[in-house]
């Protein structure tokens, strides 16, 4: 894998793996007796999802740029074959974070329709922390839990 390609991969992985990875992202300093999802939550989450998706446009045009800059018609089949086993790897990365900007499109929509930051399946409250680790959560951790141990137990 040549350096260029693979700091590509690296900045993709980083990117699409955690939110954390913005520049100035301050974890929420939540007041005394303040309402969960208030104004500034979801001002605050937002911000978040907005920034994170931006980030993955970006990306996806650095790729596309990339992809038509390097393309070369290399005489030797191994330098070829190692061409495009590096673009593959890029396309899965960003058909990855295709999907992962249609969750974020839909957490902006959640935010939008007041419902974002509450368990899809038992209404509560996702907390805080858990939707800045993971902005697109739709579920509490109990729930998710209990999601990953049924299935687990359905793989045997």
């Amino acid at each position: 894998m040549s350096p260029s390609s693979k700091k590509s991969a690296d900045n993709a992985q980083t990117s699409a793996s955690s939110p954390a990875a913005f520049k100035g992202f301050t974890p929420y300093q939540q007041k005394a007796d303040e309402e969960y999802m208030n104004d500034a939550q979801q001002q605050h989450f937002r911000e978040i999802l907005e920034a994170w998706k931006l980030e993955l446009m970006e990306e996806v045009d650095r790729t596309v740029h990339h992809m038509q800059d390097e393309a070369a018609n290399f005489p030797d089949p191994n330098d070829r074959a190692t061409q495009e086993s590096e673009f593959t790897m890029e396309l899965r990365t960003r058909d990855r974070e295709r999907k992962l900007i249609k969750k974020i499109e839909e957490s902006i929509t959640s935010v939008d329709a007041g419902e974002y930051g509450f368990c899809s399946v038992c209404g509560e409250d996702i907390g805080l922390r858990r939707l800045e680790a993971r902005p697109t959560a739709t579920q509490c951790i109990d729930c998710k839990v209990l999601d990953e141990i049924r299935e687990m137990q359905l793989r045997g």
